[in-house]
């Protein structure tokens, strides 16, 4: 999919984007609504799965009806919610994380606020707003909103809890060649900006389980999973972390110029045992 949405270096999107709970009690605008749905229906993802996106521009009158919906008072003032439903399938869950991150960074630019809400969120609410189909799943919402000025307790516990200012140090999410040798800055090359970006993206609980292999090829992309994390919420929410990842390596490769694309690479089962593979982005093609 082409910039021709984004007026701001992705870089810096990337870096200026948080998890936003509180919310101004204003409704988006008609040309606001009309961008995000435009976006929403043109934004594609590498494998070959289905995600479909619902855009709630006003949650209050929807519950004054009766569909009482709630986010557990995680989040306040929002009137707008993205709910992503997608096919149930494999790769599925890659395909949201990295597709509903292209329209959070997309929101950012336009100067909302967004949360990705996976748990905090009754799930069934939703899912008779959007009308959720039998071969559909719908793991993830965001509120979509302008933040407000007054932040509240909840909102600095939030962040404090997720560890959301502290990320994993490079020796320890990227790799060179083989998963017993750290991949050093300066021999990332042309991959180091993308990486750096792939560092601070935004994932549950912080947990950051994306790790890279650098090859000559390319980039290989593995998910290093916390034992036990998530299995309450029926899926497997580490999987979306790795499509938001994907999202900020490609989008950042792209801006700079670097041609590449993903493919499934056959992996060495000898490297690691701790680690699943996911996705590979080669070089040059």
């Amino acid at each position: 999919m082409g910039y021709k949405f984004f007026d701001k270096p992705i870089t810096e999107i990337i870096k200026n984007r948080i998890s936003v709970r509180t919310y101004e009690n204003q409704q988006l605008n008609v040309e606001t609504v009309s961008k995000l749905m435009k976006y929403c229906n043109e934004v594609e993802g590498p494998f070959d799965v289905k995600v479909r996106f619902k855009l709630i521009d006003d949650l209050h009158a929807i519950e004054k009806l009766g569909d009482k919906v709630g986010t557990y008072g995680v989040i306040k003032g929002a009137k707008g919610y993205i709910a992503a439903a997608v096919e149930n399938k494999d790769y599925n869950l890659e395909q949201l994380g990295y597709t509903l991150e292209k329209i959070i960074l997309y929101a950012t630019s336009l100067g909302l606020g967004t949360c990705w809400l996976g748990g905090t969120f009754k799930r069934s609410g939703f899912e008779k707003i959007i009308q959720l189909k039998e071969n559909e799943i719908l793991p993830i919402v965001t509120p979509i909103g302008f933040p407000s000025s007054k932040k509240r307790t909840i909102d600095s516990f939030m962040r404090f809890a997720a560890g959301s200012n502290n990320r994993k140090e490079w020796s320890e999410v990227f790799f060179h060649e083989n998963f017993n040798t750290p991949l050093k800055k300066e021999a990332a090359e042309q991959y180091y900006v993308a990486l750096e970006m792939v560092r601070v993206a935004p994932s549950a609980s912080n947990k950051q389980p994306w790790r890279v292999l650098k090859t000559d090829d390319g980039c290989h992309f593995y998910i290093s999973h916390t034992l036990g994390y998530g299995k309450a919420l029926g899926f497997d929410i580490q999987r979306i972390d790795i499509g938001i990842a994907m999202c900020h390596f490609e989008m950042t490769m792209k801006e700079l110029g670097e041609t590449g694309s993903w493919a499934l690479v056959p992996q060495n089962k000898k490297l690691s045992s701790e680690m699943n593979y996911v996705v590979s982005w080669l070089r040059g093609r």
